[in-house]
């Protein structure tokens, strides 16, 4: 069963960025290349590759990334590709290994049993569908700037700050994905504060990954996180995925998604020059 996903995740891990990346092949590894602006994509193995991704590879790649102006950044899974993490540690690569944890849908709670902030998804159709957009990513640039879970002083105001407008056509692209099922955005909010947590999901075929899950240093320790993570399973859950999973940063976040029903099937890798930052 566990050889079964780990295949599904392959094939989602190489579909998610083709849409919106073209791909460039470098012996065992593919590097995505984003089309346009927007958030530059990883390197990772090549789908079938005759031999495993070596050192040469692996600089070659990042000789591209820093011609491409973009993170020297690979991802893979550590149980599809066991060789490669000591090939990137020998290539200088500080690598996270994080728990990657599959739903266990008989675990699922509601969201609403396990924070005490309404959970709501994003509307595209509404008017202001690309300001939740921008909101859930603010909300997750002042919720990562922070890493852990101890709350903290950032808030409201700290994320307002951070808040940056998307251009129409980044909106009208974000809203054709959330309409095509293949994106969905939720955020925890009060009517006083606002958002103070959120997260997204990512969904190709039948497998969705959630990501971006955060909350407000101000707001930690109200189980928010847990609510957004569980909100955005079970929307997904209705939407027919099969497969829902995630990558905690550490041990310790890793508890707050055994609350909403995840369970650790193995582990997550991602490299980059400099230590990742959970």
């Amino acid at each position: 069963m566990h050889r079964e996903v780990f295949e599904r995740l392959e094939h989602f891990y190489d579909g998610v960025p083709r849409d919106v990346a073209h791909v460039e092949e470098y012996g065992g590894l593919v590097l995505f290349v984003r089309n346009g602006a927007g958030w530059p994509f990883y390197a990772r193995p090549r789908p079938g590759a005759s031999e495993p991704p070596n050192a040469a590879d692996v600089t070659a790649v990042r000789e591209r990334q820093r011609a491409l102006g973009v993170p020297e950044a690979f991802e893979w899974v550590h149980e599809n590709h066991p060789s490669l993490l000591p090939v990137a540690r020998s290539a200088g690569l500080a690598v996270l290994e994080a728990p990657l944890m599959v739903l266990d849908p008989t675990a699922l709670p509601p969201a609403d049993s396990l924070g005490d902030v309404p959970v709501r998804m994003a509307d595209p159709t509404s008017p202001d569908f690309g300001r939740d957009v921008a909101t859930q990513r603010a909300v997750a640039a002042i919720g990562f700037a922070v890493p852990g879970t101890a709350p903290g002083d950032a808030g409201p105001i700290a994320r307002d700050a951070a808040l940056v407008s998307l251009a129409p056509r980044r909106v009208d692209e974000e809203r054709a994905q959330v309409e095509a099922g293949t994106r969905v955005f939720a955020l925890a909010e009060t009517a006083e504060e606002g958002a103070v947590s959120a997260g997204m999901a990512m969904r190709v075929g039948d497998v969705a990954e959630i990501a971006g899950i955060a909350t407000l240093p101000t707001a930690r320790r109200r189980g928010l996180a847990a609510a957004v993570t569980a909100a955005l399973a079970r929307h997904l859950l209705a939407a027919g995925t099969e497969v829902v999973f995630l990558s905690a940063g550490s041990d310790d976040i890793a508890r707050v998604y055994l609350r909403a029903g995840f369970r650790r099937l193995g582990t997550a890798c991602i490299a980059q020059p400099t230590p990742v930052t959970p």
